[in-house]
């Protein structure tokens, strides 16, 4: 009874949730929700265009006054099948593996107490969904992830190989590379390692190979 009156008032809350960007993973989640039972496309998406958001039936089991959910927006990714992935189960081991043996190229933080407690596949990969209260790219996969498997695999050596996974119409540059980051970047005064380079960079590079 007291599991069912706090499902009612989670629903209550989420009913008056703003929409959109604003979207609450967290308060979703306290009812128990499976990933897939709202990302209804999911299990069979194999494109990296397909478009996995809730669609209006899955939200109308609960919301009645109806809910629109913008399309997706554009993917840095040539190709990306959701279907493969899943297929592998929780990855969050594998990745532990990796920042334990120093292998995992970006400073991991505290990824290693969020992979521990990963309750579901989606989540290895999809970190901090739990506590999510909008929409926002704290959420979606890490380039450092997708390494820990595809540089083996595939033999991915950034930056040599960004577009058999990027696509070309993108900028991937981060925004702190600007005009002035050449000299910037010298004075040592970035706050940056070598670790955190190596996730474009790739782990062979050396400062000479730029300059």
């Amino acid at each position: 009874m007291a599991y069912l009156l706090q499902a009612i008032a989670v629903i209550l809350l989420v009913s008056q949730a703003a929409p959109a960007a604003q979207f609450s993973h967290k308060l979703h989640l306290r009812l128990k929700l499976q990933c897939t039972g709202c990302h209804t496309s999911v299990p069979a998406s194999t494109k990296v265009e397909d478009n996995n958001l809730p669609p209006a039936a899955a939200c109308a089991s609960c919301h009645k006054d109806g809910r629109a959910i913008k399309s997706p927006r554009g993917s840095k990714l040539a190709k990306f099948s959701h279907q493969q992935h899943l297929k592998m189960g929780n990855i969050a081991p594998v990745i532990t593996a990796a920042i334990d043996s120093k292998e995992y190229l970006s400073a991991p933080g505290n990824l290693r107490t969020l992979l521990a407690s990963t309750k579901n596949a989606c989540e290895a990969c999809h970190r901090g969904l739990p506590e999510s209260e909008a929409v926002s790219d704290a959420v979606f996969p890490k380039m450092a992830d997708c390494l820990v498997c595809h540089a083996k695999i595939e033999k991915i050596d950034p930056p040599f190989s960004c577009p058999a996974c990027h696509a070309k119409s993108f900028n991937l540059m981060p925004v702190s590379h600007d005009a002035k980051w050449l000299d910037f970047h010298a004075t040592g005064k970035s706050n940056m390692d070598r670790q955190s380079c190596a996730v474009c960079h790739g782990k062979r590079f050396t400062c000479r190979g730029c300059h």
